[in-house]
């Protein structure tokens, strides 16, 4: 950028270089410089749009998207990205308009149908939700958009505690990417179903799934590097094991290996999950304070991290700082995430519990 500060692109790919680290305002000072050099640039409008969002500056970020429709009217993601602030924002149904303006204009535009169930489904429509996921299974062109619907019924199933469909759902999955030698995608399934097994309280089936993720990938023909990758992941799912088994001794030596692992990465993401499981290990700890400390630095944009910091506030007593918490992770409202389904009935529950408190 410095040797052509006048080209939009530049500013852009740094621009989403800010915005891959969550560095929001610096984001959406770099993507308003590159609108302003070619007020055009339609890409930079939509992901304008997203770094306001996750800022929380909802007003500006309806009005990039606004623009973003402006200059490609005929193109269904504008359409999308409105309809995903919408969602965002709990206008559920304006939400739903938007969607189905992006479908009229691109019927197999099946991401759509994801927001839409998504919509649906925090409306109290979860029967509703699941109907419109079925469109994608209808629609689905390719093995990748059947895996799309397959996931977000998933979800649907989480947030409803139909725990076992959501297994079945996690399998079919599986079947698929076995089907098409997928490994990097039949690893990510097993990882998925330990997942949905620790949240369900069977930490050892946990831990076989982990494990059979783990060894998909290290038989595979992958890069080394994705191989040690999933090493150092595999740090992190037991120190999350242990910690609900309460071995609190093997859940911190494991927290410490996959710490050093992602510092000595430098890689950001996997520093804020260190900071995540560690914060996992303090709550389990009922070290509210610690966990506070730990859980600020962990990614904001995972909800249960916003529940979790809920529950530690509530913890060392500060009523305030936890309902501010538990109406974040109620009202994430986001795209299809387990992460989400995991809590946001708990933290709705909670939430309402702090208000009549």
């Amino acid at each position: 950028m410095a040797t052509y500060p006048k080209d939009e692109r530049a500013h852009f790919n740094l621009d989403n270089y800010h915005f891959g680290q969550q560095e929001y305002p610096q984001a959406i000072e770099q993507y308003r410089k590159a609108t302003e050099l070619e007020a055009s640039y339609s890409t930079a409008y939509n992901l304008l749009g997203y770094s306001y969002r996750q800022n929380g500056d909802f007003a500006n970020a309806e009005k990039a998207f606004q623009k973003y429709i402006e200059l490609i009217p005929r193109d269904p993601n504008p359409y999308d990205s409105l309809a995903e602030l919408l969602l965002k924002m709990g206008r559920f149904d304006d939400s739903i308009v938007q969607y189905r303006k992006a479908l009229e204009i691109d019927p197999n535009f099946v991401n759509a149908h994801q927001g839409i169930a998504m919509d649906l489904l925090y409306s109290g429509k979860a029967a509703q939700a699941e109907a419109e996921l079925a469109n994608i299974t209808k629609k689905a062109r390719t093995d990748g958009e059947r895996l799309t619907g397959l996931f977000a019924l998933t979800v649907v199933h989480i947030d409803g505690g139909k725990m076992a469909k959501a297994l079945e759902n996690v399998d079919k999955q599986h079947a698929l990417a076995e089907k098409n030698n997928d490994v990097a995608a039949m690893s990510g399934a097993k990882g998925l179903k330990g997942l949905i097994l620790l949240e369900t309280g069977n930490p050892e089936q946990a831990r076989a799934e982990f494990e059979r993720a783990l060894k998909l990938i290290e038989g595979s023909s992958l890069s080394p590097e994705v191989k040690i990758n999933a090493a150092l992941v595999s740090h992190y799912n037991l120190g999350r094991i242990a910690a609900a088994k309460r071995d609190f001794k093997t859940a911190k030596s494991e927290a410490e290996a996959y710490r050093k692992g992602a510092e000595a990465k430098k890689n950001p993401a996997q520093v804020r999950n260190a900071h995540e499981l560690d914060g996992i290990i303090a709550l389990a700890e009922k070290d509210y304070d610690r966990a506070i400390t730990e859980l600020l630095q962990a990614s904001q944009q995972n909800p249960q991290n916003l529940y979790r910091l809920c529950e530690a506030y509530k913890g060392t007593g500060d009523a305030q700082k936890a309902k501010e918490y538990c109406d974040k992770a109620a009202n994430f409202n986001s795209l299809p995430q387990v992460n989400y389904a995991f809590i946001r009935i708990k933290a709705k529950a909670a939430a309402q519990a702090a208000r009549k408190g």
